[in-house]
């Protein structure tokens, strides 16, 4: 089948890109190959002016590159043949005879983007699904079809490097404002202004105007200031980073050099750099987790899946509102925001109403469409209308009698189908349930904070838990935009039991004299995004309490240190930021410092640092090791899972892998050595798992 409908209008071809049995459009190899045979016609046919690219798929233009050919390459110079082969074809699109437009209705990616870049008039929607990015930063990658050079010469150096490096969106309205698009309409008339600018080009009528500002001009247009401007993003990169990732400083190297050495030289030197990018570690990893989260995003069994029109969420609060919120904007579900008052639910409403207000303020959505969202949740005090409900979702404070409770009311005030999921981040699903009437639809649905940006939602199981439970619950998270794991019940499941020992961990080197700002520090260096401290404060000193006793009797019976220092630090009035007082003080207006107070709980003000790789390691690899007892003992079902549930929900570092592709890249054996170097040093909480040790012994990995 044909990946390129092509008709003709108006003395223009009008070529639909409908790549066969996929929901979205990837630029691929047949793809490429068709349009050079179409421009070859398109060359050589007298009739026809110019040529409009427009997607028949539903809200995608192009989503990017197929990734399934890039993984088919290994070393550096096939990779970078995959790149000069984008090249071939997007410099004859730049350089041809007649103009080609695209029209952009939805996600326009990577490649996709690229490949706009390269036309020679631009046309988008003004919907808010129509979004544009070079995201190849996440997967490692520097756009390596052009946008490296095209995308500096459009919008400009400063507009450019920070979306490049970031991977952020451009939506429309920012994209019309930076010249990215030429010109923005309603969907239904994209095609024809393309066909409009089409002639406008062949008639000699359209120039394009340059929509920087008057600063940005006079700073890009001669070398010492973009020296400043290639020198700041080079710190700001590496303050970022920590020099984990090699995209991002070899995304600036690629556009100085094209600035230096002119756009031929620039894109030879993309293709380079894009090959010795695709050949690392790092780049391996994050393109594994893509397909990761790709393959989290399917439903195991959605022939078990039953509908879901109305949702209840049951607790108003950050969580609860989070949770209302992503029901109803990507999920598009009706939802009943209960709390025990009704002024309680219409604060929870309120915060609503803020985050879709924002989004309105910069058109990512329209006044019409945030009011139609908004419409969608209700505030509400009691069980009034819950028949209609098709599932609820608990998010109320972390109390088993409390929970238990709320099960006997709902299961009184819903249908017998009605799921009841719980939103608890440490309590076992099987004890929530035990007095339950219909234990078999009862599952936990754990979210993570704040839900609007967190991606993982980690789904827990029992064994009562009814199969379509598990694939309904499955099937509304991925409608909320979720990155999908399913777990064994179990004290912490699997996110808040690996994180448990690393937290404590953290504690029990601040206790030998760590300072605060050492122990983060080291762990961002090492690739966290938050260091255990900050985190402590972030989380909730209580909510660290009550989990390290949750947790407690599973970590004594293997010879753990129970102790809950948290504990303690709750009794003197410590709770982390909601109370302004934890391993931080936070005063309104002024940056955060760390509260020395702190100390007389650890041992005295007197601080001496350890060594800086062992200290990392002792915390890495309590987590790790305990994803690794996760696997043994059946809580999670593959490493796959147990790798995206520790980087989506805990910020493990992508760019290592997770837990499980960590040890086979370190090797399984010096992963134990480790381990029990650490067990005779500090105690049986560094225990290796038997799973890694039969690993270690027969030389296998996860993967």
């Amino acid at each position: 089948m044909s990946y390129l409908n092509i008709t003709h209008k108006n003395s223009v071809a009008i070529i639909t890109l409908d790549l066969p049995g996929e929901k979205v459009n990837k630029l691929n190899e047949s793809m490429m190959d068709e349009f050079a045979s179409f421009l070859d016609e398109l060359e050589s046919n007298n009739d026809l002016k110019g040529a409009v690219l427009i997607s028949g798929k539903k809200d995608n233009f192009i989503a990017g590159a197929d990734i399934d050919m890039f993984k088919e390459r290994d070393t550096a110079e096939e990779i970078e043949q995959l790149s000069k082969d984008g090249h071939k074809i997007l410099n004859r699109i730049a350089d041809f005879p007649k103009p080609i437009a695209v029209a952009i209705h939805g996600s326009c990616m990577g490649g996709g983007l690229e490949l706009s870049l390269a036309c020679h008039y631009r046309v988008c929607s003004d919907s808010s699904k129509t979004v544009f990015a070079l995201p190849e930063v996440k997967l490692g990658l520097l756009p390596g079809t052009g946008g490296t050079q095209r995308l500096p010469r459009t919008i400009g150096l400063q507009n450019s490097l920070t979306y490049m490096l970031q991977g952020k969106n451009i939506y429309t309205r920012q994209a019309r404002k930076m010249g990215l698009m030429d010109e923005e309409t309603h969907k239904d008339a994209i095609e024809k202004a393309a066909i409009k600018g089409v002639h406008k080009i062949a008639e000699g009528k359209f120039s394009r105007k340059d929509k920087r500002s008057l600063v940005e001009k006079l700073l890009e247009g001669n070398p010492i200031g973009r020296k400043i401007i290639f020198s700041q993003a080079r710190k700001k990169t590496l303050a970022q980073t920590k020099g984990n990732y090699p995209a991002p400083p070899k995304i600036i190297d690629a556009v100085e050099y094209g600035y230096k050495h002119g756009m031929e030289k620039g894109l030879e030197n993309e293709t380079v750099l894009f090959g010795e990018l695709g050949a690392t570690q790092e780049s391996r990893n994050l393109v594994d987790l893509f397909f990761g989260m790709n393959a989290s995003k399917k439903v195991p069994n959605p022939d078990l899946v039953k509908t879901v029109k109305k949702m209840a969420v049951l607790g108003a609060g950050l969580m609860g509102s989070g949770i209302a919120e992503v029901s109803m904007d990507k999920g598009d579900y009706n939802v009943l925001l209960k709390d025990q008052t009704i002024d309680q639910a219409a604060q929870g409403e309120k915060e609503i109403w803020k985050s879709l207000n924002e989004k309105a303020k910069k058109r990512i959505i329209s006044e019409f469409e945030r009011d139609k969202m908004a419409s969608k949740v209700t505030g509400v005090a009691s069980y009034d209308g819950f028949k209609a409900v098709d599932l609820v979702i608990e998010a109320v404070f972390e109390d088993l009698g409390l929970k238990r409770t709320i099960v006997e009311e709902v299961e009184s005030a819903t249908e017998d189908h009605c799921i009841f999921a719980s939103n608890t981040s440490s309590l076992p699903i099987t004890e929530i349930a035990k007095e339950a009437k219909r234990s078999q639809n009862i599952i936990g649905m754990h979210y993570f904070s704040p839900v609007q940006k967190m991606p993982l939602l980690e789904i827990i199981t029992t064994d009562q838990t009814a199969d379509w439970v598990t694939q309904t619950a499955f099937q509304v998270g991925v409608n909320q935009g979720k990155n999908v794991i399913v777990v064994k019940d179990g004290p912490g499941f699997y996110t808040t039991r690996i994180l448990a020992p690393y937290m404590n961990e953290a504690l029990k080197l601040l206790e030998e004299g760590a300072s605060i700002e050492f122990l983060d520090k080291i762990m961002k260096d090492w690739g966290f995004p938050v260091g255990p401290m900050a985190l402590f404060d972030e989380v909730g000193i209580d909510v660290g309490a009550h989990v390290a006793e949750t947790m407690s009797a599973m970590f004594a019976e293997r010879g753990v240190d129970t102790s809950n220092r948290a504990q303690e630090l709750l009794d003197a009035g410590y709770k982390g930021r909601k109370n302004k007082r934890g391993m931080y003080k936070y005063s309104s207006g002024k940056k955060k410092e760390v509260n020395t107070e702190i100390y007389e709980h650890f041992g005295g003000s007197s601080r001496s640092n350890p060594n800086k790789e062992t200290a990392q390691l002792r915390m890495a690899l309590t987590m790790i090791n305990e994803a690794t007892f996760c696997l043994e003992e059946g809580i999670l079902k593959s490493p796959e899972d147990g790798d995206l549930g520790a980087i989506l929900g805990l910020g493990f570092p992508p760019f290592l892998g997770g837990p499980f592709r960590y040890i086979d890249q370190t090797g399984a054996q010096k992963v134990l050595d480790t381990l029990n170097e650490f067990t005779k040093a500090h105690g049986p909480r560094f225990k290796p798992a038997q799973i890694l040790v039969e690993y270690a012994k027969e030389g296998k990995r996860f993967y």
